[in-house]
């Protein structure tokens, strides 16, 4: 006799033991280094500037928007694979238990988000409202908590409905009423706040009578959306180890590839061109550097101490090149490449030449930062000192990991 109960225990245990696999080399000591140094500085300027904050900061809108967000994105992850889809749909009548256990392993997955934010926010909730005690600020996470079980039920029930279009206006809808919720929750206006949560409900009732006129589950699309979730988790893990799983996306992006693959028409060239094009038109790489390049920028126009800044530069220029260098193992499933008839060390070559090139454009980006910021005497130390740090970072630590 089919049991679901266990059959969930058996697919969780398998899934633990996947993504443990390849958080140990995500959470390794390179990364666990940049994250502590960034949330003691981060910390330390957040008290800094608590202790001037102005009168009018919009500290309602802040957290009612932020908690509203966070309590509509509640996805249900089901475990599902491509395989059920064939042996577990006959099934579909036994799989109560299974789809209860995956909701609540969806809820408790995502509580460490919830209290990383409602942590963040106590310093500022308390300096914007420092008459208000500490349990009101606990009934607003006991109400962000229940808020979030709702819009868990209420995503849950709506993928019993195939068409897209009435999820969105379904998803916009709890957005915005999640988020005016705890505006005026936030903001101490309670009578509006209850009309919009009375409002949220009625929403809630409406998504649980549409689910139960639907005739089934729709198997195919909580495949689609679980296995898009695990190969999100594998490109971050790619950017870190081998990950054989991962399905490599391909964008044409045509315009860029203009740019980046002005090399010589000459066979010593080969790679310089394969590994420009591969990090424009992947999935991975444009979209990581990119980032990376954002935040640093955001975090050193921020940050008041230019040292701090200057730390903070050299800390981006690294992490970009630690990910980066993964760019080298992109081919390694591609036997063609061992044909050409171009000599390994080529290959080394144009991904280093590659990386210098783009932590050099990093670079002179946070050094022009320091010019708006009227720091000539940073600008200088970013370039000079950036220049360097690349250098030796790449010819050293990188070279090595090429070989």
């Amino acid at each position: 006799m089919f049991d679901s109960h266990a059959f969930f225990k058996k697919r969780f245990s398998a899934h633990l033991k996947e993504t443990n696999r390849y958080l140990k080399y995500i959470f390794n000591g390179h990364l666990a280094f940049a994250m502590l140094f960034f949330i003691a500085a981060a910390a330390y300027y957040y008290q800094q500037w608590l202790a001037g904050l102005p009168a009018n900061f919009p500290t309602a809108w802040i957290i009612g928007i932020t908690l509203g967000l966070l309590v509509s994105y509640s996805p249900a992850r089901t475990l599902l694979q491509e395989p059920d889809l064939i042996f577990l749909i006959a099934a579909e009548h036994k799989m109560g238990a299974y789809f209860r256990n995956s909701l609540i392993y969806s809820f408790v997955i995502q509580l460490y988000v919830i209290l990383l934010i409602v942590a963040a926010f106590g310093p500022l909730y308390f300096a914007s409202y420092p008459d208000r005690s500490g349990s009101l600020y606990l009934i607003t996470i006991a109400v962000v908590l229940i808020f979030k079980v709702w819009n868990l039920l209420a995503n849950w029930w709506m993928l019993k409905v195939r068409d897209p279009g009435i999820r969105r206006i379904d998803t916009l809808a709890r957005v915005l009423l999640n988020c005016a919720v705890f505006y005026f929750f936030v903001n101490g206006n309670m009578i509006p706040a209850a009309v919009a949560t009375v409002l949220f409900i009625v929403v809630f009732l409406y998504d649980l009578s549409v689910s139960r006129k639907q005739a089934g589950i729709v198997w195919d699309l909580l495949v689609e959306k679980d296995q898009n979730r695990m190969q999100f988790f594998y490109r971050i893990a790619n950017m870190f180890t081998d990950v054989p799983h991962l399905k490599n996306r391909v964008k044409r992006r045509q315009w860029l590839v203009s740019v980046v693959d002005r090399v010589p028409f000459l066979q010593k060239f080969t790679f310089d061109y394969l590994y420009r094009i591969t990090f424009v038109r992947s999935g991975d790489y444009l979209g990581m550097y990119l980032r990376l390049i954002i935040i640093g920028g955001i975090v050193i126009y921020f940050v008041p101490n230019s040292w701090i800044r200057i730390i903070f530069a050299l800390l981006f220029l690294y992490l970009s090149s630690f990910q980066m260098m993964t760019l080298y193992q992109h081919h390694r499933t591609v036997i063609w490449l061992d044909l050409y008839p171009v000599p390994i060390q080529r290959r080394q070559q144009a991904v280093l030449k590659w990386l210098y090139l783009l932590t050099f454009v990093q670079t002179f980006i946070y050094a022009v930062l320091f010019l708006v910021l009227d720091d000539y005497l940073g600008f200088v130390l970013t370039i000079a000192g950036g220049s360097i740090f690349n250098y030796l970072f790449i010819t050293g630590y990188v070279k090595q990991k090429l070989t």
